[in-house]
């Protein structure tokens, strides 16, 4: 009896062999958490050129780690030189390399821009592939703005931003580590270190600092769903959302992100409906096609709204 595959054959063929052909841009090479994969719904697999990722949720995923690492193998001849697993459903989510070791630098690329990973003592290597359509719509319209990203983490939006040609980003996170992070992929990618600012706070308590950095053409709000002791959706996304006009002239843009599978579209758009009355939804950005969903609204949440202001 043949055993059943656990990739989309040929669009892993052609990620393959685009690997081969040059720096290909990292990707989610199976998303089960999406639940449009039966019996994988407790593994994701991500690759990171030259090393794939295997991320467990659940003891019961252990038994396909063998199919996994066929399949992988069976691409002959292969860029992956190695392959670490990480199983979240143990404490602190150790990482185990398998095949392999861990590379002296190990890099997600997005075209040319590359962005530092570690899983060192992390949950989270660095870069959230789901988090590329937001990535593309803050490239287009970058080019000479003045942009706020709130929650930055290691600042994958500002490095996209000033490299599309925004005038300045200021990036803000209570974490000083992943800002230094986020310095640091600014620095190896080249990019001119007096466009972007990095300001370690508490958000829900600096709005003074941050808002005299501004005015801003473009804020982007990342929160986590849920940070014990720090932040949760529910409860504090609206004091996100009524600061804006303090910080957006008319015109401004607003990318209000939320990653919170049991909340859907409709709680962004009643905080914004109450809180900032002004903005305006224009659209939900379209989910990454390498994170499909069997229920659409468990997916990450994209909106962009506009801030007209009042006229004069």
């Amino acid at each position: 009896m043949t055993e059943p595959r656990m990739f989309d054959a040929e669009r892993l063929e052609r990620l393959i062999n685009d690997a081969r052909g040059g720096e290909p841009d990292s990707r989610r090479l199976l998303h089960g958490r999406g639940r449009c994969y039966p019996g994988c719904e407790q593994i994701n697999v991500d690759f990171f050129n030259p090393v794939a990722v295997v991320t467990l949720y659940a003891e019961s995923a252990e038994a396909h780690l063998t199919g996994i690492m066929k399949e992988l193998k069976c691409l002959q001849p292969s860029p992956l030189e190695a392959l670490v697993v990480q199983r979240r459903y143990l404490a602190g989510a150790p990482a185990e390399w398998l095949v392999g070791v861990m590379p002296e630098s190990w890099y997600a690329r997005r075209g040319s821009l590359r962005f530092a990973l570690t899983l060192d003592g992390q949950q989270n290597p660095g870069f959230f592939l789901d988090m590329e359509p937001g990535r593309r719509w803050l490239e287009a319209l970058a080019p000479g703005k003045r942009v706020l990203n709130l929650f930055a983490y290691t600042c994958a939006f500002s490095v996209v931003a000033v490299a599309a040609g925004a005038e300045r980003v200021v990036n803000v996170d209570m974490s000083k580590q992943a800002l230094a992070r986020g310095r640091d992929n600014h620095h190896i990618n080249g990019l001119d270190k007096r466009r972007s600012e990095f300001l370690p706070e508490q958000i829900l308590k600096s709005w003074s600092r941050i808002r005299r950095r501004g005015p801003y053409d473009v804020v982007i709000l990342d929160p986590p769903s849920f940070q014990r002791g720090s932040f949760v959706a529910t409860r504090d996304y609206a004091k996100l959302v009524r600061r804006l006009p303090e910080l957006l002239p008319a015109g401004g843009d607003v990318l209000a992100c939320l990653n919170a599978p049991e909340l859907d579209t409709g709680f962004l758009q009643q905080v914004f409906a109450e809180h900032c009355p002004q903005a305006r939804l224009l659209e939900r950005l379209p989910g990454s096609e390498d994170f499909p969903d069997a229920e659409p609204e468990r997916q990450l949440k994209l909106l962009h709204f506009t801030y007209p202001g009042v006229s004069g």
